[in-house]
């Protein structure tokens, strides 16, 4: 039906009748997944504009109705249960491939329970960012008032609490917030049921696994998060943090519920933001499968090329800018913190990037870098 990497992507189907098995190619650790009437079949590329991220065979005579990425919009009109259901597995798979993709980085999977925002409350203060760190002392207490870990965490907060400028720490009704950088929005492992617009700024979605952190995506103006708490009144899977000063709207159970018979072009965006979101794991995991890290840094840029849908064949030996530190693109390959400072010598000094006057990480050569990227993947 179709083909990983080919770029027939501008309809998906819905099965009516048979069975079609899903699978990517060897090395990525994703098992094939068969599908049967009711289920859909190429949603991500189709509503990304992504290439296809795996391949689907039909093992029985199958059925199977195509809906081109145009008609979605009636689709969500005319059959909301439908439109909700792609909605809720997209949500479903992301949280599959958050830990799919943390245990690829980190060789490990960190817990949804109370110990993690522990956790988490202690590496940020160790690496200094007090902000975040007593905000998540403050949700641990919220889980854990009493036991032998919550008088030490509670002279955390106070102390900490001083001489920071977190804020929200606990839910409101106001229909927008604002956060200041480096403050935390909420934390993995924290209960939760709100889901957040930007409509200014960039946040940044990480994750906090045995002493490391990973950077799993860098959002900005109209990009949508903490869908997954919100669709599957689960634990948050991982971190928001601002990572620039933003405000957001906030969109609780509610008035999602409202939203979704009253506006479907919020369905229809929302269910393109999860598709880009899935296809960037599914790429981000072709990454965590690369060894060497300067192999992981130079993979990841093409990574964020490959998101923006550029035409390669068109850029000829042009550079581009991105929004990235050194430090940024360590974070998001999951490099172990012993040897980051390496890691960021070898990006600096690398023949295919620069330093901009703000630290940025300019690429010198956008087709070459994407080119070597290839090579890369394909010798691991």
């Amino acid at each position: 039906m179709v083909v990983e990497g080919k770029a027939d992507n501008d309809r998906f189907y819905i099965l009516q009748k048979g069975q079609v098995q899903c699978f990517k190619s060897s090395g990525s650790g994703i098992q094939p997944v068969m599908f049967g009437p009711g289920d859909f079949v190429g949603v991500v590329p189709c509503m990304s504009g992504h290439l296809q991220i795996e391949t689907a065979i039909a093992v029985t005579d199958v059925m199977a109705i195509a809906v081109k990425k145009d008609q979605y919009p009636d689709l969500i009109v005319n059959n909301t249960p439908v439109a909700l259901k792609i909605i809720r597995t997209f949500a479903n798979r992301m949280r599959v491939m958050n830990e799919m993709l943390t245990k690829a980085t980190l060789n490990t999977v960190a817990s949804d329970t109370s110990d993690q925002i522990l956790k988490v409350a202690q590496y940020y203060e160790k690496v200094n960012r007090n902000n975040i760190a007593v905000y998540a002392y403050y949700q641990y207490l919220k889980t854990r008032p009493v036991g032998p870990l919550a008088e030490y965490s509670k002279q955390k907060f106070v102390l900490l609490k001083q001489k920071t400028h977190a804020v929200y720490f606990e839910p409101t009704k106001d229909l927008t917030r604002e956060y200041p950088k480096d403050t935390m929005i909420f934390s993995e492992a924290q209960s939760g049921n709100d889901m957040f617009i930007i409509q200014s700024g960039e946040v940044t979605i990480s994750k906090v696994v045995d002493g490391n952190e990973v950077t799993l995506a860098i959002l900005h103006k109209g990009d949508m998060f903490g869908e997954m708490a919100l669709l599957e009144n689960k634990p948050r899977s991982a971190n928001a943090i601002a990572h620039s000063d933003c405000k957001l709207m906030v969109v609780n159970l509610a008035n999602f519920n409202q939203m979704v018979t009253t506006q479907p072009q919020l369905i229809a965006r929302l269910t393109t933001t999860l598709a880009e979101r899935l296809w960037s794991m599914y790429r981000q995991l072709d990454n965590a499968n690369l060894a060497d890290p300067y192999h992981k840094m130079i993979d990841m840029l093409s990574l964020q090329i490959e998101k923006q849908k550029l035409n390669i064949d068109k850029m000829v030996a042009k550079g581009l800018q991105t929004d990235l530190t050194p430090k940024d693109l360590v974070n998001m390959c999951g490099i172990p913190n012993n040897i980051q400072a390496k890691a960021i010598y070898d990006i600096q000094t690398s023949s295919h990037v620069k330093l901009s006057p703000e630290g940025k990480i300019y690429i010198k050569d956008v087709p070459e870098l994407v080119k070597q990227a290839t090579f890369y993947r394909k010798s691991k």
